[in-house]
């Protein structure tokens, strides 16, 4: 069976190659710091073999760098963009206005936020915007509007949290059903542990009405409060193993989330991915 692979984190692989990420910009601080290996990260995950490719935009957004944001968000798609071949689709990132695992810190004012990164992204020339790691499905239909205002495709993954514990299935379900109603072009599950996405590709593909396609791309480490995530004790044949029932439950976009990498992809792309020349 053949899926979309989605590529896998920015800030895991960061680390792992010795790049700091510190609060609050994350891995945006690398598009100063190391560019070079933010694009060498790109391209390794395409030649791992995913076709979708995340900007590092995540926290290039005007309250995290009110004087650079734009000139940010500009190097993050560029660097994506000459980094992997052509027809690799560039979805630019798009994240809650403050904390992933805390939706109760959610804005009631987000619109302009959404807004003004939404516009940049398409601006610089994306495929796709991937609005994701949304605990909040209140923010999240506000992401998704401004998005889809400008004319892209747009995919909506919402989190349950590291804990699995901000969302349950079901309401996680109830919020994808609603966007794509609303015109999400895929409604995902992100930043879960993997070893309970399960249940919540489940729900989705029971709730999202068809053909919109769901998929999922889970957590494979733990949580480090000053540095973002460990690495994996989840080996990458154990993570394939893992989306090989999200597959049979009806994703069909898989990748990797925190804690994940180029060789969690890597395996992905030869189980699942579509062989060269294929449709």
């Amino acid at each position: 069976m053949a899926l979309v692979i989605l590529d896998g984190p920015m800030g895991t692989e960061l680390l792992a190659r010795g790049v700091p990420t510190p609060l609050p910009g994350w891995s945006a601080h690398a598009l100063d710091t190391a560019p070079g290996v933010v694009g060498r990260i790109h391209a390794d995950y395409a030649a791992a073999g995913a076709t979708v490719h995340t900007t590092n935009t995540f926290r290039t957004t005007a309250r995290v760098f009110p004087e650079r944001w734009r000139d940010l968000t500009r190097r993050a798609v560029r660097l994506a963009r000459e980094a992997v071949p052509a027809g690799h689709l560039i979805a630019g990132s798009i994240a809650p206005a403050e904390d992933c695992y805390r939706p109760d810190l959610s804005p009631p004012d987000a619109r302009e936020h959404h807004d003004l990164l939404a516009a940049a992204l398409a601006e610089e020339g994306c495929d796709l915007l991937l609005c994701e790691t949304f605990p909040h499905p209140g923010e999240a239909f506000v992401a998704l509007d401004a998005a889809l205002a400008t004319g892209l495709p747009v995919w909506l993954s919402l989190t349950p949290g590291y804990k699995a514990d901000l969302l349950t299935p079901a309401q996680l379900a109830e919020a994808g059903c609603r966007a794509a109603r609303a015109g999400a072009a895929a409604v995902l599950v992100n930043c879960v542990p993997a070893g309970r996405a399960l249940a919540y590709v489940c729900a989705l593909r029971v709730a999202v009405p068809s053909p919109t396609p769901v998929g999922v791309y889970a957590n494979a480490g733990a949580a480090e409060p000053n540095q973002g995530w460990r690495t994996a004790p989840i080996a990458p044949e154990a993570y394939a193993d893992l989306a090989q029932a999200w597959a049979d439950a009806g994703a069909t976009v898989v990748g990797g989330c925190c804690g994940t990498g180029v060789p969690h992809v890597r395996v992905l792309g030869a189980r699942f991915g579509r062989p060269e020349g294929g449709g």
